[in-house]
């Protein structure tokens, strides 16, 4: 098995050289470097990981705990945090914590305990536990696509964060149905507790003061995030006195909850009630009508979530900060639109 010293000697260099170029600990002149990597590859060397990890306090491996990833959105978010960390030459640890506070910190403790450098988590709607632990630890940690409170005693976030714009965006859906002639716009909102779902109803809120149009509690109701809740909390709505006319969903996973509540009654999207909602996915323009949603960028997050925490582990003192990405809205025919506009523009 070739060692660091025989790509050493095969690329003319010293091994300190060659130990620069493979960890990045320094600029390395681009001739130099390309004459290391060939090496490496002609002699199939692979670094000891295990014993560069016992000298460096450093594994390169990074813990990812994200819920629910069947979820075409948090698929997108896995597979940016994927690309980004093994660009790096980082390696992937992944648990679901099932959006339970409980299990959350539990698992986030099993990938501490596997000598992570440092953890993405997209938290639970009480994340308490675990921000208890990561501060106890001083776990080194980035949050995605939910935020957290708990801001430190001058204001500032007390931990990385990654996440979309969440109330322009569903300002902007609210406002667009209004401006089609609907009076009675209903949401079917996530889980209570969660940043998302808080953030998406106070976008809501401003649509309809935007648009002249008084806010009713009735059409405001939680779908928890998940398909079955959001056709219950349709059936809700759809029971009131005078119903809604438009409906804007909280995730992709709501929207298909919404889309059977209404089969079931025999609504037509959009000719008896229009539909908009938060998330777009791969198959959302094959529905008939196609769906009129809020694009979020989750491969982006996913990478600048790593980005993020890389330079967390490069400069553990310097200030939290929260990172918030643009959204697209994708103009399709659920909406009632006779010509909806095929590209998405950001929000």
């Amino acid at each position: 098995m070739a060692t660091m010293a025989d790509v050493a000697r095969s690329a003319g260099v010293s091994v300190a050289t060659v130990s620069h170029v493979l960890n990045g600990t320094r600029p390395v002149l681009p001739h130099t470097r390309q004459a290391v990597l060939d090496a490496v590859e002609e002699l199939g060397y692979t670094p000891n990981t295990l014993a560069r990890s016992l000298v460096t306090a450093r594994t390169r491996s990074i813990g990812l705990a994200v819920s629910a990833i069947s979820n075409p959105y948090f698929t997108e978010i896995l597979q940016g945090v994927e690309a980004a960390a093994l660009e790096a030459g980082y390696s992937l640890l992944i648990a679901d914590p099932h959006d339970d506070p409980e299990h959350e910190r539990k698992v986030v403790q099993l990938l501490h305990e596997r000598r992570v450098d440092g953890v993405i988590v997209a938290p639970s709607a009480d994340p308490r536990g675990l921000l208890a632990y990561l501060g106890r630890h001083d776990v080194p940690a980035v949050f995605l696509d939910r935020l957290v409170d708990g801001p430190g005693t001058d204001g500032d976030p007390r931990f990385d964060q990654v996440c979309a714009d969440n109330a322009e965006p569903t300002s902007r859906l609210v406002t667009h149905l209004a401006g089609l002639g609907h009076r009675r716009i209903g949401l079917v909102a996530g889980r209570p507790g969660l940043s998302t779902t808080s953030e998406r109803i106070s976008g809501y809120r401003s649509g309809l003061a935007f648009a002249g149009l008084p806010y009713d509690g009735r059409l405001l109701v939680h779908g928890d995030s998940e398909s079955a809740g959001a056709q219950q909390a349709t059936e809700s709505l759809l029971s009131l006195g005078v119903p809604p006319t438009a409906l804007v969903t909280g995730n992709n996973a709501m929207t298909i909850g919404v889309l059977r509540a209404l089969g079931a009654h025999g609504l037509s999207v959009p000719d008896d009630i229009a539909l908009c909602c938060f998330d777009d996915f791969a198959w959302a323009d094959l529905f008939s009508p196609r769906l009129t949603a809020i694009a979020q960028p989750g491969r982006d997050i996913g990478a600048r979530a790593v980005h993020v925490l890389l330079e967390r582990l490069a400069e553990p003192d310097r200030p939290a900060r929260t990172v918030r990405l643009p959204c697209a809205f994708v103009h399709r025919t659920s909406c009632g639109c006779p010509r909806p506009s095929e590209e998405g523009t950001p929000s």
